[in-house]
């Protein structure tokens, strides 16, 4: 019987993502994708984006430019993420 445990308990902790994220707000700017060829080189202007990860969630960036740097972004939309 405790096997069962560890097993479910285990099955459960790797369902966990990384948490509930707030629902985008309907007043927001679209979200713009981020296309390839990839920025390999961005300034270092801070112009807050929220981008939005191909996995699910969002994560804050300094830049778009930064944001659409990594691989793991599907697109932003300009502004600092909701708390």
């Amino acid at each position: 019987m405790r096997q069962a445990w560890v097993v479910a308990l285990l099955v459960l902790a790797g369902c966990a993502g990384p948490g509930p994220q707030p629902p985008p707000d309907p007043e927001a700017p679209p979200a713009i994708a981020c296309s390839d060829p990839r920025p390999e080189v961005c300034t270092m202007q801070y112009d807050p984006a929220c981008a939005e990860l191909a996995a699910g969630g969002r994560r804050e960036y300094a830049s778009p430019c930064n944001a659409c740097a990594d691989p793991a972004v599907a697109a932003y939309r300009s502004g600092s993420c909701p708390q």
